[in-house]
This record gives structure tokens, C-alpha cells and sequence, in this order.
């Protein structure tokens, strides 16, 4: 049995979605800490702020940090099971390094709240947008994208989540006249994104520029667990390496089919998603064959997990 350990990123907070974590107070702790460096409640926001605040992406970013943290802490105190892999989808990544000890989160709220403003910032609102593709495969939808683009008009395939859904970015309207391609080619579904920005898209260079600046300032080490990059594939044990990574990371696809087929190959049999929502659990269903998928959604399903793992051992 090999266990590897995926952190969510923008998609999966909710209203409320650290409440059923009342069993662990290090997660109440872990809010404090997070709070305290930026000056504000995120516990409040997470448990009962408005819909359109959660969704700010400035909120968002600090927010499901430390709630992978939290829940990460909350294993950590009440389990020996421990990862030989980590990785993290888009944002989750700053979540897996500090899982890792690679970054700390005194350094990693204040770090993604900067990520997020300088992402928004690079495109004005309105004019960028994101668009799930579903039924399509990869070649299929990285065609359509070449075949819809211009220099003023760009869409490109920015999110490879699982076999069957891509995600693409670009200006608005590229993004919505290749969702008209993608049906007219054979997709079941075409799906705009309430997000605010075209994350991922080369049209945030100026984003991975300026965060590339910051990451300058902060001090990383190197993981104490793997750590997988999901814009390459690829471990790095450097502070340089890692610093480059992240900051290519904002303006290149998210290749997460392959980060978990990368897990598949080195042996992985459970990949456990820490943080709110299953989304990353129900994408390793559907990207890899055999591997177990489980969400650490609450207390609850944190003792289920052990009892599952503890299970698969006594075998």
C-alpha cells in the first residue's frame, strides 16, 4: 500500500465547509494562525460569509489554503498513516508544500493572496473567461483551440483534469465560439466557468512576472515528502526550482491526468484528498485504473479513511 496525499484549490470552498471538523480543534487553530497573519476572520468567512465573497478570488486563494492546512494538521494529530507522495491541483499546491515543510504558512497565506490579486489583475474583468469541456480528449480540444485562436482573440486548453474534461481559457469571445466548436464537434457538454479571470492562460504572463518577483522574497526548503509540480510532472528539492515552478504554474496549463497517472506509475494505491469537497477524489476515479480515491470531507471521514487504510494493512 502506497498513499498519496491532494490538496483542491479554487472550486471547492462552500458556505460552512469547515464545520464538521469540530472533532479536531488544531483545524479552529490552524483558521487563528492563517487569520492573525492577514488581519482577518477567515473562520468567519468560511463558515458563514456570503456566496460572491467566497467566490472573490482574493478570498478564495488564503481560504482553501487553510483549509487543506487544517485538515492536513487534523490527520496529522490523529493518524500514523503518512504520504510518500503530494501534490496539489492549481492552488493546492501551496497547500501540499506546506504539508511537505517546504513553506511555511506564515509565509503561504500572505504568498496566495498576492498570487490571486496579481492574477485578477492581469486581465480586466469581463474580458477574460474559463469554459469546461467535457467528451472531448485532449488532442481533440488542444486542435479546436489552435484552430479558434488569434493574436486578439486567444483560447487555450489551460486545465487537463481527467480523461474526457478539459478545461480552456482565453478571452470571452473565444472562449464561448470554441464551446460552440467543441458541441458542433462531438463534446456533451460546454460549460462556462464563474470564475473571474482566464487562469492559466498565457494571457497571465503578467501575473507569472510579477509573482515570480515575490516568490524571490520567500524562503522555501526543500520537501520532506515528494512533491509532484502539476505544470511539469516533475519533483524539484531546490528553493530556485520551486520558486520557478510556481511562478510558471500561474500561466500554463494544470496537468493534473498526468499528475495522477504519474502517482499511478510510482505505485500509488490510495489517494487521499485533504480539504473541503471530493473533486479530486471522483477525478482519480476517472484518470487512473485501481486507485482508491478518498475525500477527508469531515471528521467522520477522516476516522473512515484510517479504517480503510488500517483494513487494506491487516489484510
Amino acid at each position: 500500500m502506497k498513499i498519496a496525499f491532494v490538496f483542491p484549490g479554487q472550486g471547492s470552498q462552500s458556505i460552512g465547509m469547515m464545520g464538521g471538523f469540530g472533532a479536531h480543534p488544531v483545524v479552529r487553530r490552524t483558521f487563528d494562525e492563517a487569520s492573525a497573519v492577514l488581519g482577518e476572520d477567515l473562520w468567519g468567512l468560511a463558515e458563514s460569509g456570503s456566496e460572491e465573497a467566497l467566490a472573490l478570488t482574493t478570498n478564495t486563494q488564503p481560504l482553501m489554503l487553510t483549509a487543506g492546512v487544517a485538515v492536513w494538521r487534523a490527520w496529522c494529530e490523529t493518524s500514523e498513516w503518512r504520504p510518500t507522495l503530494v501534490a496539489g491541483h492549481s492552488l493546492g499546491e501551496y497547500a501540499a508544500l506546506v504539508a511537505a515543510g517546504a513553506l511555511t504558512l506564515e509565509d503561504a497565506v500572505p504568498l496566495v493572496r498576492f498570487r490571486a490579486q496579481v492574477m485578477q489583475e492581469a486581465v480586466p474583468e469581463g474580458v477574460g473567461a474559463m469554459a469546461a469541456i467535457l467528451g472531448l480528449d485532449d488532442a481533440q480540444v488542444i486542435a479546436l483551440c489552435a484552430a479558434q485562436s488569434a493574436a486578439d482573440a486567444v483560447v487555450e486548453a489551460v486545465n487537463f483534469n481527467s480523461p474526457g474534461q478539459v478545461v480552456v481559457a482565453g478571452h470571452k469571445n473565444a472562449v464561448e465560439q470554441l464551446m460552440v466548436a467543441a458541441k458542433e464537434g462531438g463534446a456533451k457538454r460546454a460549460v462556462l466557468l464563474p470564475v473571474s479571470a482566464p487562469f492559466h492562460s498565457s494571457l497571465l504572463a503578467p501575473a507569472a512576472a510579477r509573482l515570480a518577483e515575490r516568490l524571490r522574497e520567500v524562503p522555501f526548503c526543500a520537501p520532506d515528502i515528494a512533491l509532484i509540480h502539476n505544470v511539469d510532472v516533475r519533483e524539484h528539492d531546490t528553493a530556485e526550482a520551486i520558486r520557478q515552478a510556481l511562478a510558471m504554474q500561474a500561466a500554463r496549463p494544470v496537468r493534473w491526468t498526468q499528475t495522477l497517472q504519474e502517482m499511478q506509475a510510482r505505485g500509488v494505491t490510495h489517494i487521499i484528498e485533504c480539504g473541503p469537497g471530493k473533486v479530486l477524489a471522483a477525478l482519480t476515479k476517472r484518470a487512473t485504473d485501481g486507485i482508491t480515491g478518498l475525500a477527508l470531507t469531515d471528521s467522520d471521514a477522516i476516522g473512515k479513511a484510517q479504517e480503510t487504510l488500517a483494513s487494506v494493512r491487516d489484510r
